[in-house]
This record gives C-alpha cells, sequence and structure tokens, in this order.
C-alpha cells in the first residue's frame, strides 16, 4: 500500500469510528410492508469506509458484474449506497429489496429489453419490469430508489411510497433503529428464525442443562436480531429472546459447549482459534447477548485461504 492511500484508508478509518452511524433509510422504510417478520439492511457506504468492507467489495467484482456496468451504467459496488430487504409472513413468499443509490432507470430497461426475457407493466405511474412469468420484478421509484421483488409485493410498495411514515409497528421501528444505527450490517425477525430450527433428528448434546438437548434451547427463540462492525476488529453481536429466563440460560450454555467443540476441533487453525475464543455469551432474564470479534487481517486470511478437497471414495474392484 503506498503513502497516499495509506493516509485515505486512515482518514476514512477515522470518520468511520468518530462519526455517529446513519439509521436505516426512512425513504425505504416507508416501502417496506407492515406484516414484515424478518428485515435485514447493510449500510454499504458505511462499510466501504473499513479495509475489510473494501475487500468484500473487490471479492464481489465479478465479470456478470462488470457486463452489467457496461450494458447498464450501474455498478452496484459503486452505484449502490444502501441496502434493506423485508420478508413477509411465514409460508406467504412475499418479499422485497429496496436499495439506495445512484440508477439510470431508462438505460437499466433499455438493457432489460435488449437481453429478453421480461416484459413490462405500468403501475401507478411506474414502470415495473418483469420476468415472463410476472412473478418478479423491479422498478424504480426514483433515479436514487430501487425496489425489487414479487409484483405483488412491488405494487404495494408503489402504494406505499405516497405515504411519508412507516407502517411498521413501532416496536419493530425502535429495533430496526437501533441496529441500523450502530452495526454497518444487521438482521432482525420478529418471529423464531427458521434457520436456527435443527432438522428432525439432530442429534442431543447432554450437559446443557438439565436433560435440555441443544435443539430444544434453539427452538425457544421467539426474536432475534443482529450485526456486524466493520473495522480493525470484525465484531459480530447479537441478540435472542427465549420464552423465559431458564430457556435463555440453556441457550447460553448450548452456544457455549458448540463453541468449546468447535474450539477443539480448529486446534490447527489460528484464526478460528481466535474466533472460537472470543465468543462471550450471557444471558439476563430471558435475553441471550452473544458476541465474538477477530482481527480484520485475520478475517481475510480465514476467508480466501482453500478449502481441502474432498476426496471421492474409490470404488473396491
Amino acid at each position: 500500500m503506498n503513502a497516499r492511500l495509506a493516509s485515505t484508508a486512515a482518514l476514512a478509518g477515522f470518520f468511520a469510528a468518530t462519526l455517529p452511524a446513519r439509521a436505516a433509510d426512512s425513504q425505504l422504510l416507508n416501502l417496506v410492508m407492515p406484516d414484515a417478520t424478518v428485515l435485514a439492511g447493510v449500510n454499504v457506504n458505511q462499510a466501504k469506509t473499513s479495509t475489510f468492507g473494501q475487500f468484500v467489495l473487490n471479492q464481489v467484482q465479478t465479470t456478470d458484474i462488470q457486463k452489467l456496468a457496461a450494458a447498464t451504467g450501474f455498478d452496484p459496488t459503486r452505484d449502490v449506497h444502501e441496502v434493506l430487504a423485508a420478508a413477509g409472513p411465514a409460508g406467504s413468499k412475499t418479499g422485497l429489496a429496496l436499495a439506495l443509490g445512484n440508477f439510470n432507470p431508462t438505460q437499466i430497461a433499455a438493457a432489460a429489453a435488449a437481453k429478453g426475457g421480461t416484459t413490462t407493466e405500468t403501475y401507478g405511474g411506474f414502470t415495473i419490469i418483469e420476468d415472463q412469468k410476472q412473478t418478479h420484478g423491479v422498478t424504480f421509484l426514483s433515479t436514487t430508489i430501487a425496489v425489487a421483488g414479487d409484483v405483488a409485493s412491488v405494487k404495494a410498495a408503489i402504494d406505499r411510497a405516497k405515504s411519508t411514515s412507516s407502517s411498521l409497528p413501532a416496536p419493530v421501528l425502535m429495533q430496526v433503529n437501533h441496529w441500523s444505527t450502530t452495526e454497518d450490517a444487521w438482521v432482525v425477525s420478529t418471529v423464531p428464525p427458521a434457520a436456527l430450527h435443527p432438522a428432525a433428528g439432530t442429534p442431543t448434546i447432554p450437559g446443557v442443562g438439565p436433560g435440555a438437548a441443544a435443539n430444544t434451547a434453539l427452538q425457544t427463540i421467539q426474536s432475534a436480531a443482529g450485526g456486524v462492525k466493520f473495522g480493525d476488529n470484525v465484531v459480530v453481536t447479537a441478540q435472542a429472546t427465549s420464552d423465559n429466563a431458564q430457556d435463555a440460560q440453556n441457550l447460553a450454555n448450548t452456544v457455549k459447549l458448540l463453541a468449546a467443540v468447535a474450539q477443539m476441533q480448529a486446534q490447527n487453525n489460528p484464526a478460528l482459534q481466535t474466533l472460537v475464543q472470543s465468543l462471550n455469551a450471557t444471558s439476563t432474564d430471558n435475553i441471550v447477548n452473544i458476541s465474538f470479534s477477530m482481527p480484520e487481517t485475520q478475517l481475510q486470511a480465514l476467508l480466501t485461504q482453500p478449502h481441502p478437497e474432498v476426496r471421492k471414495p474409490q470404488r473396491k474392484m
């Protein structure tokens, strides 16, 4: 790294550390469906000020993105400032992906039409670019706001664009504002996270509470949230709400036990050892707080190290 680049990175890091983080953009929040159960966001501008954020952006600079930029003038690694995603009620298969950035709707629509396989529909004065089955689409409410998702959700977002306030419940907005202000990337789930539910037949882990299995402890989660803060140390923070204080304690014990198992299995991986050793899980009443961190340089090394090849068993003759 040359002296000029080092000074620029240091200055960006200084401002990232001293300036208050900005909460999720209110224009995007106003477009979210009122019954959203999971919301996630990334403050791309804030993340770009960190070395790790720049590393992630470099990793996604694929040939496809370069072709997209050439055809539309739009480069997501450069032109997107913030991303907000929302999922509807469980089983509804509805959702939205919202972005704040710099867009050229006319050029993007022309590129989509030239490529084929799309159709368009006008709704509420906006053009929705849809797939041939007209199940999913994208529209631009302006040159700075893009909306994508299933067509019904996109149309509903267009309707909500006329409102000056969010229709999300106040407790959800409080959660979103808290996590989006303190983290560079975050997620809030108002329902038990399906990803934390082990499949049937998951083996139990002895010693986690009085006769409780790990899967039982995880299934007591009623809601959860978490985020990642980039910097010299990349810090991951999570919070889960359980049914009661005992369930929260069992969950914290489960996390600690899984960390101990992971530490034993990572004896030949110093970076992973550092990550596991930093893990902290505590419970207060029915709330579980979990955090772990890793130096940015070690995390980059961990993500870029080659994965061992899995050898296929040879057939016996």
